[in-house]
């Protein structure tokens, strides 16, 4: 989707329950955020509703039940929200924003394995991205 979305803490979580659920009813939303959560089964419904608002996700009526789907993909939502946090946090330098995760994390041989290939492969195609 072209426009940006703002989502809050508690709709990113709702869209989680979504992007892993896949088509879902309120009531099943609500039951897995039942789980984690101590909301009030209105708070999920507002939430639900806002995120229909916001473009994040579509339903469908079937009978008396909404069957909630994301409009929004999971992989762009965390593109946006990174963008975002990286342009906040460190005034949009990517670079510094790795280089603190780095430094500040607690990464295994596999994790700094994985990291080293990715900049190789990054090093590769001339630092463009895909």
């Amino acid at each position: 989707m072209a426009r940006a979305l703002n989502i809050s803490d508690a709709e990113w979580d709702v869209m989680e329950v979504v992007w892993e659920a896949g088509p879902c009813t309120a009531g099943q939303v609500i039951a897995r955020l039942g789980e984690t959560h101590d909301w009030k089964h209105r708070t999920i419904r507002t939430l639900l509703a806002r995120l229909v608002e916001k473009g994040a996700l579509r339903y469908e009526v079937d009978g008396t039940a909404y069957i909630y789907r994301p409009a929004a993909s999971r992989k762009g939502c965390v593109r946006r929200e990174s963008r975002s946090f990286a342009d906040k946090v460190f005034g949009g330098d990517v670079a510094e924003l790795l280089v603190h995760f780095v430094t500040n994390a607690s990464l295994d041989e596999e994790e700094l394995e994985r990291l080293r290939a990715l900049l190789d492969a990054k090093r590769a195609r001339g630092g463009k991205d895909r």
